[in-house]
């Protein structure tokens, strides 16, 4: 068995916190781990961890090896991508965090559209709505739509985010047309609970800048902004939508868009990845792929 291994997995216990998960998360056994952590240590010469009934420790020799050997691995990772890259044959697997509202949209065509175009590489997509922890869940890049805050990230600017308070024309007659946010307040208010803006929606003064927040409540709640869609449409009420997500209704005069001066206009949709010394190449071609496709489709949509 080669160091390579054993030191995999030894970097797959620690980042799992024990051997049991380690096992779960990698698909072998617990005891075939085990045996790969403790020849490293034979080989080494070193405890690297200290086991207990319900928890593994590194030991200091431990911490020095785990940080000097990730740092090995992503090392030997690029290494072979530029190989990869130079005999121009892009390949592996990447894993993507993007939210289910784009990936109920046309989105989703891109992402089928890169894996025709790059075969030798293949995409494992988690759709959900809240902000996952890339490091922690393993993922190479997240999708997101957002006011971009975090630092600990690097982050690429893929499109604008915009949104929209839409309503069934119907609605607007039964109930009026709202020409301030405050006019919302009593409304009948449709809300995607994936939304931070569950029963507070924050607008902003077009002429001082101040936000303006209102408090909503209605009768339907979902946690897609396909199902409020559907919803508003049956003129259930207002929402706070995806400008994507509605955009053809509006067209065609399905939904009317109200209070467009008091959006706010400063969140984007951004290509997320972990601090690294080196970007794969598969990684940075399907950024670049990205970022293509929206300027292509001009794309915008909502704050999580």
């Amino acid at each position: 068995m080669d160091t390579l291994t054993r030191m995999r997995a030894f970097i797959a216990v620690v980042e799992n916190g024990g051997f049991s998960a380690a096992a779960r998360k990698s698909g072998r056994s617990k005891a075939l781990l085990s045996k790969y952590v403790r020849e490293l240590e034979d080989e080494l010469g070193v405890l690297l961890i200290n086991r207990t009934t319900r928890q593994v420790a590194l030991t200091a020799a431990g911490e020095t090896y785990y940080a000097r050997s990730t740092a090995l691995l992503d090392d030997l990772e690029h290494l072979n991508e530029e190989a990869r890259e130079a005999a121009g044959r892009p390949q592996g697997r990447i894993r993507v965090s993007a939210a289910r509202t784009l990936g109920d949209s046309e989105f989703g065509g891109c992402l089928v559209d890169f894996c025709s175009a790059y075969p030798d590489i293949s995409l494992d997509v988690d759709l959900n709505d809240n902000f996952v922890d890339l490091l922690e869940e393993g993922f190479d890049v997240a999708i997101r739509m957002t006011r971009l805050a975090d630092s600990t990230f690097i982050a690429r600017r893929l499109a604008s985010l915009d949104f929209a308070i839409c309503a069934a024309p119907a609605l607007i007659a039964r109930v009026g047309r709202p020409n301030h946010p405050s006019d919302l307040a009593g409304l009948p208010a449709v809300v995607d609970t994936n939304s931070r803006f569950k029963s507070s929606w924050a607008f902003r003064d077009p002429t001082t800048g101040d936000s303006l927040p209102v408090a909503i409540a209605g009768q339907f709640s979902a946690n897609s902004p396909v199902a409020v869609k559907a919803a508003v449409l049956g003129g259930l009420g207002f929402a706070l939508s995806p400008e994507f997500v509605v955009r053809d209704d509006v067209k065609a005069g399905r939904l009317v868009t109200v209070l467009d001066d008091f959006m706010p206009r400063e969140a984007g949709i951004y290509a997320v990845f972990p601090h690294r010394r080196h970007m794969p190449a598969r990684v940075r071609l399907f950024v670049d792929f990205l970022a293509g496709w929206f300027k292509r489709h001009e794309a915008g949509a909502p704050e999580d």
